[in-house]
């Protein structure tokens, strides 16, 4: 899979824990959550489009930040 970054302006452990909800949902995803830095690194073989919209549905802002090469 290729990891994607996201951006989602998240707040607090509340806003992480509705993107692991939405994210959890879908499925077929493995992520990280960086809260500190508002992001969400996202390995799945659903598209980049999907992925934005499912984050979406958090009612946060969330943008795509670009493919994250693996480390």
């Amino acid at each position: 899979f290729q990891k994607h970054e996201f951006f989602v302006d998240m707040t607090c452990e509340g806003c992480s824990n509705a993107v692991t909800r939405v994210l959890h949902r879908l499925g077929g995803v493995s992520f990280d959550i960086d809260l500190p830095n508002k992001k969400v690194y996202i390995d799945s073989e659903h598209n980049v489009d999907t992925l934005l919209e499912t984050l979406k549905k958090t009612g946060k802002n969330a943008s795509y930040l670009g493919e994250k090469s693996a480390q």
